[in-house]
């Protein structure tokens, strides 16, 4: 039976309640959700502005990828979840952005579910997590 091992960066935000930043199982790493944060403060970064929000939100996942021994790359499936219908546009264009400068041309883009909803943090218009696959 594969050993579970628990993800923990100082380069992404510390969780702030019971779960881990990231989970490994195997060939599986799972990346909790993360926000707009400042890794070194906590502190929620971009209020109001959701394009800003999707560019920080994806560098903390990354962190988490880079802590578990993955990249971008391995990346099957993000989950990206908005507090409005309206931020949608944005959000796609900062997640593009995200992705055309982490992956090389031509790679296999990852799936990824958009589901609208209220956020933990009145702060977060955005959070995002990801599973990868290594090897």
């Amino acid at each position: 039976m594969t050993e579970k091992t628990e993800i923990r960066t100082p380069h992404a935000p510390a969780p702030a309640w019971g779960f881990s930043q990231g989970v490994r199982k195997g060939p599986i790493l799972q990346v909790s959700g993360q926000g707009p944060q400042d890794p070194a403060t906590g502190a929620y970064l971009h209020r109001g502005d959701v394009k800003a929000q999707t560019r920080r939100t994806p560098e903390n996942v990354k962190a988490v990828l880079t802590a578990g021994g993955a990249s971008v790359a391995d990346v099957v499936m993000f989950r990206v979840y908005l507090t409005e219908r309206a931020f949608f546009p944005a959000m796609n264009e900062a997640y593009a952005q995200f992705l055309a400068e982490n992956l090389a041309p031509g790679e296999v883009r990852p799936c990824r579910t958009t589901v609208f909803v209220e956020l933990p943090h009145q702060a977060m218009l955005v959070e995002i997590d990801a599973q990868a696959v290594l090897g």
